[in-house]
């Protein structure tokens, strides 16, 4: 698919562990941004909207 395993996580948190959802989004927020851009973005990417039929 052409993206790396550390740009990829799964995580659980139950409704009652806000705290460890907030530490472990930061975590991967940090990483995301170390490891830069995705390589599957591209300059000429912009989202296209579906045709109404």
């Amino acid at each position: 698919m052409g993206l790396s395993e550390e740009r990829i996580m799964f995580g659980y948190c139950t409704a009652a562990e806000g705290q460890k959802f907030q530490q472990e989004v930061i975590k991967f927020d940090k990483l995301i941004q170390k490891l830069g851009p995705s390589p599957l973005k591209t300059k000429d990417s912009t989202p296209t909207k579906k045709a109404k039929a």
